[in-house]
């Protein structure tokens, strides 16, 4: 019986680009095989082997970027990821209407964001969320790299606008389990990717050894932790902070809190990574540049996004029985002034970032795909145009906008080696 026929090889080489290398944009052609999926050798082996491209696209002097990785996101398209649907059927097409939706902005991958819920949420919906694998085709458009549960194991005097009735604290392991459901939390059909808690409530420091181990990250967040504390933390095996500054004790001289771990120079190996939200709603831009000048190998931008994004401004029903309201990028929960997250997309935090922090336009997008990518371990797969990652890929033009100055724009977007949108024509999601 004859063997499995392995389909041909299409290779295509882009030209007359500029690609991150480090903290600098240098002009390199960049190949890659659209069968696999993935990048190919420089042009210098491509020489030595005597091999030419199946197709040349000339980019006419703009960027060639990895996608965009978001780390923290709640919904988007009208769908939000906490909110279960009538059936699991309906949940999924809603998740496709997201995957397709955050292509066109420029995000490949992402972790799908689960806010405080019962456990019967998370064990309805998480299922859903995993890891998108195998499965999924260039045409889905952004796929999930596992999710991001946000609680319900928080402070609930740092709880922002997730709901206190039900967070909850953990004494044993077995309470997260029991909150997200074994099958979500441990062995090959875990789905949970990252988890927000704060350190300082219930058993919390001494369990981190034992999510971390489950090969789930553990961030600080929504916290009141000290300094110690959360140094203790990290110690533990906590390595990301969620959205610093945000939802957690203020900075103060005499005790520094969670943002102390930026400037934590003992001999303790790790300084976490950290969540920036650059939508100019939820910090101010000095409070960013201080933390980038602090840590900037750490900085990881995130938008916070919810489904709200692309809707128009109004009052929208909230997942906990109150309701948002929405004024453009600003998101506020209804009768406060607590903001709700952001309706900001992740190439405009990436601009916001670049303008406000005096980053390079290469460490800027570096703080959205290769600094997140070392995070979730998956560096030299995603977040970089090195031989053998996943040729995700964007085409980025560089230009003078009148009312904010030099602006990267998403002109392309390639998932594994195939053009899924193209601004120029109609959108292919």
């Amino acid at each position: 019986m004859p063997g499995k026929t392995e389909p041909e090889s299409h290779v295509i080489k882009f030209t007359n680009c500029r690609i991150v290398k480090g903290d600098k944009l240098i002009e390199q052609d960049v190949w890659i095989d659209s069968t696999s999926g993935k990048i190919l050798r420089d042009q210098e082996a491509f020489y030595g082997l005597h091999l030419s491209p199946d197709e040349v696209i000339d980019l006419g002097g703009r960027i060639l970027a990895p996608g965009l990785i978001d780390c923290q996101l709640n919904g988007a398209q009208g769908f939000d990821f906490s909110v279960p649907q009538a059936s699991k059927e309906e949940y999924d097409e809603g998740l496709r209407l997201v995957n397709k939706g955050l292509a066109r902005t420029g995000v490949t991958s992402y972790l799908p964001t689960l806010v405080s819920s019962t456990a019967e949420v998370y064990q309805k919906v998480l299922p859903s969320l995993g890891p998108s694998g195998s499965k999924h085709t260039p045409e889905d458009g952004a796929e999930s790299l596992g999710a991001h549960v946000e609680g319900p194991f928080l402070c609930p005097a740092r709880n922002g606008v997730h709901k206190k009735e039900v967070l909850r604290y953990a004494t044993t392991p077995d309470d997260l389990a029991a909150c997200y459901g074994r099958e979500n939390f441990y062995g090959d059909t875990k789905t949970i990717r990252l988890i927000t808690a704060a350190p300082e409530v219930g058993n919390m420091l001494q369990t981190i050894p034992h999510i971390v181990s489950q090969g789930i990250i553990y961030s600080v967040g929504h916290s009141d932790a000290t300094y110690e504390q959360a140094l203790e933390a990290t110690h533990q095996g906590a390595t990301m902070i969620t959205h610093l500054f945000n939802a957690m004790r203020p900075f103060y001289h005499r005790n520094p809190g969670i943002f102390g771990l930026l400037g934590h120079q003992s001999n303790h190996p790790i300084r976490p990574y950290y969540g920036i939200i650059a939508d100019g709603i939820h910090l101010h831009p000095t409070s960013i540049r201080i933390a980038y000048n602090a840590h900037p190998e750490g900085l990881v931008l995130v938008t916070d996004a919810m489904k709200l994004c692309g809707l128009p401004d109004g009052v929208y029903d909230w997942t906990n029985g109150e309701r948002i309201i929405k004024t453009g990028a600003r998101l506020t929960l209804e009768g406060s002034d607590k903001i709700a997250g952001s309706s900001a997309t992740l190439i405009e935090c990436v601009n916001n970032f670049r303008r406000w922090s005096g980053a390079s336009t290469a460490q800027a997008l570096n703080a959205a795909t290769a600094v997140p990518a070392r995070l979730l371990g998956l560096q030299g797969v995603k977040g970089c145009l090195d031989s053998g990652a996943d040729a995700d890929l964007l085409v980025l033009s560089d230009e003078d906008d009148p009312y904010s100055g030099r602006t990267l724009t998403v002109n392309q977007v390639w998932k594994r080696g195939s053009k899924i949108y193209d601004m120029g024509k109609d959108a292919d999601l």
